[in-house]
């Protein structure tokens, strides 16, 4: 329990971060949607689309590799010549992406960016320096180093959008303002870079990465086929139904999203944790680790996508025009199910990647892909943007699915079943609450929200859904 409470303190500064991450977005939406039209809203959109992309297989599945491979490395040497290699192999994989991408610059552009060629070349410099920022940030994860890596997330994050607000409050261009987000990762990358090779210094031998690509190739796909899922939708909707289309359905799709940002400490902690434990055999801190980490990410989750989903059309009102609001509310409630299902695959798949079976998790992400992909192509022209939303409903739900399938074979899966009933239940009478109050306007919203949350937890407290053990676990914690 000392391990787990250390792990929640870590877990805690990663979520404060994540919190802090989707915070931007929240402001910048509203800002964005009203200064500029619904089309260049959408073209924005695609640039972030674009830009979370590139690292899926320009990094060939290095960084989570890094984790993998470094967490319970204590030799300095080995740790210096690893990173180096890594980092050169990755470095010459993007510069190679990046010339591809100019080649094909003009073809891009038309398709995505509306035909802005401005657009297209800070698109390009933006994925490189993502490519290599994302590898440094894999560094401090991978020696836990978390307020570092988390502050230098929000950083990214931050400096990205306050530029880009200053250069929309300058009425710029949207080819402009998307410079904004460049100096983010650039800024970034210094600073991370600087701090690195301080603490590393530097070599020129470097290491054979024959086992390391062994693990990270199968993930290529895993990654890419994630994003294809995650992603691809907006570039489906942009080709069939314009920029405009894809400006309405971002924002609903941004809010039911945001209950990933609950999974994001599940995912960056376990996988540094939890191979120190597989390696010396001790499978019941393991199990600890994975069943209290399902547990609090469904008493969080299991509401929130409720209170998302009762709520999107009210918010969406605020945070966008009217127009965004009335035809993409109800992306909300299916891309905020669908991010339920997968937040759980992403705590259960800890199991087959200590067992070091990523082939099976890129076979899962490449059928969840075709699928994917299929459906869009399919549902969007006949139903347009919700068919998009049931798209990613059902392709989370198939990933999760079969994940839990094969991780049965491996170890015990990691559910509290008596808890999660307790959990649904307080989720439905607060649901409840939220529709009868039926609010607008975000004073009464943000009263509507503390009300329900207090009869959450209530109602999850008389249902004994935390006992008395994890009460105290969490006073301790704090």
């Amino acid at each position: 329990m000392d391990e787990y409470v250390k792990f929640i303190k870590r877990m805690g500064v990663v979520g404060i971060a994540n919190i802090l991450i989707s915070l931007s977005g929240l402001i910048f939406i509203p800002i964005i949607t009203k200064s500029f039209s619904t089309a260049d809203y959408g073209v924005w959109a695609q640039v972030n689309t674009f830009v979370s992309l590139v690292p899926n297989f320009v990094n060939l599945g290095l960084p989570y590799t890094m984790v993998r491979f470094l967490a319970a490395e204590k030799d300095k040497t080995i740790i210096r010549q690893s990173f180096y290699s890594m980092m050169l192999l990755v470095l010459a994989s993007t510069v190679i992406v990046s010339f591809v991408f100019l080649m094909f610059s003009n073809q891009i552009a038309g398709a995505l960016f509306d035909g802005s060629m401005q657009i297209m070349y800070i698109v390009i410099a933006m994925s490189f320096f993502a490519c290599l920022d994302l590898m440094l940030l894999s560094y401090f994860r991978t020696f836990q180093q978390i307020v570092l890596y988390s502050a230098f997330l929000v950083l990214q994050t931050y400096i990205g959008v306050v530029l880009s607000i200053v250069l929309t409050w300058m009425h710029q261009p949207i080819d402009v303002v998307v410079l904004g987000r460049f100096f983010g990762f650039f800024f970034v990358f210094v600073a991370m870079a600087i701090l690195i090779v301080r603490e590393l210094g530097v070599t020129t031998k470097l290491k054979s990465l024959r086992e390391e690509l062994k693990f990270a190739i199968p993930t290529v796909p895993n990654n890419i086929s994630s994003w294809v899922v995650d992603s691809s939708d907006k570039f489906v909707i942009g080709i069939f139904l314009g920029s405009a289309a894809v400006g309405c359905y971002s924002p609903g799709y941004a809010l039911g999203n945001i209950i990933l940002m609950f999974l994001t400490p599940f995912a960056v902690l376990l996988p540094a944790v939890l191979p120190e434990y597989y390696e010396k055999g001790d499978m019941g801190t393991v199990d600890t680790f994975l069943t209290y980490s399902m547990k609090y990410y469904l008493l969080i989750t299991i509401p929130a996508a409720v209170g998302l989903s009762l709520l999107s059309k009210p918010l969406l009102y605020i945070l966008t025009t009217t127009v965004i609001a009335d035809n993409g509310f109800m992306i909300t409630p299916l891309v905020a199910l669908g991010a339920l299902f997968m937040g759980i695959y992403g705590i259960v798949n800890n199991i087959i990647i200590l067992e070091k079976k990523t082939t099976i998790l890129a076979h899962i992400w490449i059928a969840v892909a075709i699928l994917n992909i299929v459906l869009n192509v399919f549902a969007v022209p006949y139903i347009g943007i919700y068919g998009a939303g049931l798209a990613t409903l059902i392709c989370y739900f198939f990933a999760f699915a079969v994940t839990l399938f094969y991780c049965k074979r491996y170890a015990r899966l990691p559910f509290d079943y008596k808890s999660i009933v307790k959990i649904i239940i307080a989720s439905i009478i607060m649901g409840v609450f939220v529709i009868f109050a039926n609010p607008t306007g975000i004073i009464n919203i943000l009263i509507v929200v503390a009300v329900a949350v207090a009869i959450y937890f209530a109602v999850v407290f008389l249902l004994k859904g935390i006992d008395k053990k994890e009460i105290n676990l969490i006073k301790g914690m704090i």
